[in-house]
This record gives structure tokens, C-alpha cells and sequence, in this order.
């Protein structure tokens, strides 16, 4: 497994992976449409660029794209404001392989190299495998609230990254 800065291409593959109910459960329920994908891997092509990470995408053993993993700053008006959030997503057909886990922590080695000194995950509360990640990265529960958009309970998890802090 192994993460890059997202292409133009990877866009129509993000679009392709995530058009399943079962990815989307916590996302809305259905994948966004393609210019959706096409705007975000363009913002993190642009936040790699700028800040030294971002959501970067995920490829299996073969090189094969399977998902994205990474970091971005927190771009809504309510919630964790000014906070740097992990977040992954995989195609249904790749999960429970390890692929989340061995790629967030590439992502927190990532950005603690960066200088990031810490880092929130918002989950659905009804969750359990990303619950379940946020455990296996060392996250703990910092805060429950209410996603405006879907009405749903959120938790936002927190994990402090010390700088010389090697995990």
C-alpha cells in the first residue's frame, strides 16, 4: 500500500469506488457527482503543494487506486474551525484488509513532519469501523456534537502530535 498526491484521473476512480451505499452509509448515502471528485483531488493537489499534505490516494499492492487517506484543514463554519482533520474512505471491496489503518498512520507521520501539532477526525457516531481506526491511531474523544447537514450525531476525535514524538 502506498499513498500519492491525487491526478486529475483519480477523480473518475474516487467517483467509480465510492458509488456504493455501504461507502456512502455516513456520507449522505450516495457518491457526489463527478465534478465533486474533480474540485477535490484539484484542492489537495494544491494543499500538498501549500502545506505539505492532504488527502492523498491510495493505492493496493498493485497500484491498483483504492481509496484516499490523509489531512486537511477543517473547511466548514461549524465544528473543529481552524483544526487540521484526517479523514479515509475506501472502495466496499477493500475493506477490512488494514489499508485505513496503515494509512493514517503514514498520514500522521506525514504531517507531524510537517509540523502539524495535532489532528481531528470527525465520525459518524453510529460508525464503528472509523470508531475503530480513531482507537488504533491513539485518538481519544474530545467532543460529541450535531452535523448540521445530516442532523446526526458526530464525534470529534483528537490525537496531539508532539513534535521528536516518534510513533
Amino acid at each position: 500500500m502506498r499513498l500519492r498526491v491525487p491526478t486529475h484521473e483519480d477523480a473518475f476512480a474516487w467517483h467509480r469506488l465510492f458509488d456504493d451505499p455501504d461507502v456512502m452509509e455516513y456520507q449522505g448515502g450516495r457518491a457526489a457527482e463527478l465534478s465533486v471528485y474533480e474540485e477535490l483531488t484539484a484542492r489537495q493537489r494544491r494543499h500538498d503543494a501549500e502545506l505539505g499534505f492532504c488527502l492523498w490516494t491510495v493505492l493496493d499492492g498493485s497500484g491498483q487506486v483504492i481509496g484516499f487517506t490523509g489531512a486537511q484543514p477543517w473547511e466548514r463554519e461549524w465544528g473543529p474551525a481552524g483544526e487540521i482533520e484526517i479523514g479515509w474512505r475506501l472502495g466496499r471491496e477493500h475493506w477490512g484488509r488494514g489499508y485505513v489503518t496503515a494509512a493514517a498512520r503514514q498520514t500522521l507521520e506525514r504531517v507531524r513532519a510537517a509540523g502539524v501539532p495535532g489532528v481531528v477526525a470527525l465520525v459518524d457516531a453510529r460508525n464503528s469501523r472509523s470508531i475503530a481506526v480513531t482507537r488504533r491511531l491513539g485518538m481519544r474523544l474530545a467532543q460529541t456534537l450535531t452535523t448540521p447537514a445530516s442532523d446526526r450525531a458526530g464525534h470529534c476525535y483528537r490525537l496531539d502530535l508532539p513534535v521528536g514524538d516518534a510513533q
